[in-house]
């Protein structure tokens, strides 16, 4: 087993945590917990690349980075007025 593997798996603790507080939690709970999920899956993508030698597992995470924060904006407005 390589460093890179063991710090995916010591990151997939904290994003099960944040993916169960996005989906259960209490308002401001998901939306925090939404924002540090995208944050965490985009460290495990990024190591991904280097413990399978993959340069192209980038673009997926280049592309989540991308996409993190307008999803997070939509949260946030459906958060205020629906809920």
């Amino acid at each position: 087993m390589t460093v890179w593997t063991l710090a995916i798996l010591a990151l997939l603790p904290p994003f099960a945590r944040s993916a169960a507080l996005a989906w259960r939690g209490r308002p401001g709970q998901r939306f925090a917990a939404c924002q540090l999920a995208g944050s965490v899956a985009v460290l495990i993508l990024t190591l991904l690349t280097f413990a399978t030698d993959q340069p192209s597992i980038t673009d997926l995470a280049l592309t989540l980075v991308l996409l993190n924060l307008p999803g997070t904006v939509l949260l946030a407005v459906f958060l205020e007025r629906w809920i």
